[in-house]
């Protein structure tokens, strides 16, 4: 029990007590935008504009309020909030260190993440400083003076009044975090500032706390709605370039496997500044002279490996589907169209290969809705593989990848996610003396400095094991095609600040790579820019499988769509009237593919080649995942 939970003097006037909590509560405003920093919630601006330092800092108030009705005590209960949203905070400042963009609702979906493989990845980006931790322990222990030595502003036997305006407070908040409609009239973009295509410049204007309800009320119950009739439009007008790709005839001989490789935060680092005419991808290099390769469009940066990921194996743009930011935690379908659906109605075995846990991101419940028949994880990996860093050595992928790939039985599709190259880069790689040989551009210095030594380090290794499978890859006696991209740029945010970019652009918005080839076949070099949804359809056109009228579909728009995906917050392009046509109706086609209702659309000239519905097909079985053949 408190040491002073005394009743309240009776002389103290209900008048001065409100007041004390009035200006408390102005005080709270003021102080939680100084701590936010935002041009629009600075505590001037509560003459101007008011409601938008109100706004950002009314879930706070509530919480407050709510406290100061259980626990009668003032200061205490707003300094609890108040060290809660310090919290909050810093963890926003730590994304935008990182990933350049601040929080986001779907963020919060990490916390369940935590158990599941996610807190030995996230412990690596917390502060490296002391002071952090000092001043929240500090704040917790001026709380807990707080809770002893104040004395309480209400009286304990206005119970039943306190009790209902704290349970009042409580319902608020409640509808609020919960996103219930009726508070989008004040979390609104005519009310407040809401740039939906730059969650920065939102936070910036409307301050943290707003930014993060507001993108909740936009997209917290559900993306836009399909329109058959702009979907059909599109199809009508691509019908003649369709058909010409669905009539394709197949290549002779058999269906080649297929081995697609995601590698870690791969990208090539001599579009930065100061690296021109680096050689860090030798392998790269040499293999785009035998294959088609370009600049790869992703829709993330410096993680959330899974937008890629998903945009790859499903082909549907997230470009399309606001509410899905982190697509595996918050999808709620058991079957999902894919690229691994199609090809096993083709008659492909499909694998998936992670060194990881296969919990982190939701992947193995993911991996059965897209339709894998089998998920290797790391406790199926042997005993032996070898790390490098942190993380599983990208050699030990390499090699679990030619342990999987039969010699006989049907074509195979394995899909092989990479890890060496994950940030953080402050752990020690196992070859120190080669990571810190690695020169840098001038001015990067200090812990910058060996970030970015440490990532090429594992960068070097990425290109050799590329070099090495596409060697072993030619040895086979059955043919396989190689699909070899990196998901996204890694988050060096300080380095690409010091450098820039070759090209001028904006780290959100820089492309990275991509490479397809038949390693036992060489062809004549080729480029061209993709985005990642686009590059199930190239893979299928290559492996000599046409009658897929949605992968046909982003193969015939690609040239036109290809540059409008980017990591959240990027810079959007200028688009001509023509690609804005196309790109609105685009989404409707995607809304209606991930629902299984776009065939139902289509000519039925166009979809009488396809061997299977791939979105009918059932979930393969859960007792398959993480075994060996």
């Amino acid at each position: 029990m408190p040491l002073l939970d005394r009743p309240t003097t009776h002389w103290r006037p209900l008048a001065a007590r409100v007041l004390a909590a009035a200006l408390m509560s102005l005080a709270f405003v003021l102080l939680t935008g100084l701590m936010d920093g935002g041009v629009g919630v600075t505590p001037l601006r509560i003459f101007d504009q008011p409601r938008y330092p109100l706004a950002n800092a009314l879930p706070g108030l509530l919480a407050a309020w709510a406290l100061l009705a259980f626990t009668r005590r003032l200061v205490f209960s707003f300094g609890l909030v108040f060290l809660f949203e310090a919290l909050l905070y810093q963890i926003n400042a730590l994304k935008v260190a990182n990933l350049g963009n601040p929080l986001m609702p779907a963020d919060f979906l990490m916390v369940n993440q935590l158990s599941k493989g996610g807190a030995h990845l996230l412990v690596g980006y917390l502060p490296h400083s002391p002071w952090p931790y000092l001043g929240l322990l500090a704040g917790i222990a001026l709380i807990v003076a707080m809770w002893r030595l104040e004395p309480p502003l209400f009286p304990r036997r206005n119970y039943g009044k306190r009790l209902l305006g704290g349970a009042v407070a409580v319902v608020l908040l409640g509808s609020l975090l919960g996103g219930v409609a009726g508070w989008s009239r004040l979390y609104n973009q005519r009310v407040l500032w809401l740039e939906p295509w730059s969650p920065t410049v939102t936070a910036n204007h409307s301050g943290l706390v707003s930014s993060l309800l507001l993108f909740h009320q936009q997209y917290g119950r559900g993306g836009h709605k399909a329109d058959p009739d702009a979907a059909k439009a599109l199809i009508a007008q691509s019908r003649q370039a369709l058909e010409a790709r669905l009539d394709a005839a197949p290549p002779g001989g058999e269906r080649p496997d297929i081995v697609v490789v995601q590698s870690e935060s791969f990208f090539d680092p001599s579009i930065m500044r100061g690296y021109e005419d680096s050689h860090f991808t030798p392998n790269l290099d040499r293999l785009e002279k035998r294959g088609t390769s370009g600049p790869l469009h992703v829709p993330t940066f410096g993680g959330g490996t899974i937008r890629t990921e998903f945009e790859v194996l499903t082909g549907l743009s997230l470009r399309y589907f606001d509410e899905l930011q982190f697509p595996y935690l918050t999808l709620d379908q058991k079957v999902v169209p894919s690229l691994v659906r199609t090809l096993r109605a083709h008659g492909y075995s499909t694998t998936a290969i992670h060194g990881n846990d296969p919990a982190f991101w939701n992947r193995a419940a993911a991996f059965r809705k897209i339709g894998f028949d089998r998920f290797i994880s790391q406790s199926s990996f042997p005993k032996d593989s070898p790390d490098d860093g942190k993380y599983m050595a990208d050699s030990a992928m390499t090699d679990e990848i030619m342990r999987q790939l039969a010699d006989s039985g049907p074509p195979q599709f394995l899909f092989a996610i990479s890890i060496e190259a994950h940030g953080p880069y402050d752990v020690p790689p196992a070859d120190v003396a080669a990571r810190d040989a690695i020169p840098v551009p001038p001015g990067i210095t200090g812990r910058d400095k060996q970030e970015l030594q440490t990532y090429l380090y594992h960068a070097r290794h990425a290109d050799a094991e590329l070099g090495r499978l596409a060697r072993l890859l030619a040895r086979r006696d059955r043919p396989t095609l190689l699909l070899f991209y990196g998901d996204h740029l890694p988050a060096l945010t300080n380095s690409y600040n010091v450098t820039g970019f070759v090209d001028g652009g904006d780290m959100l918005s820089e492309p990275g790579v991509w490479l397809l080839l038949d390693p036992r076949n060489p062809q004549p070099a080729k480029h061209e820019s993709l985005a990642s949804w686009m590059l199930p359809g190239k893979l299928l056109d290559a492996a000599g499988i046409h009658g897929e009228p949605y992968f046909a579909l982003t193969q015939v728009l690609a040239p036109r769509l290809a540059g409008l995906t980017r990591a959240p917050g990027a810079p959007q392009p200028e688009m001509t009237a023509e690609q804005k046509v196309i790109d609105r109706d685009m989404a409707s086609v995607a809304m209606l593919r991930l629902k299984g209702k776009l065939e139902a659309l289509m000519p039925q000239q166009l979809v009488a080649a396809s061997p299977a519905t791939p979105h009918a097909q059932p979930p393969s079985p859960a007792g398959a995942y993480g075994a060996h053949p």
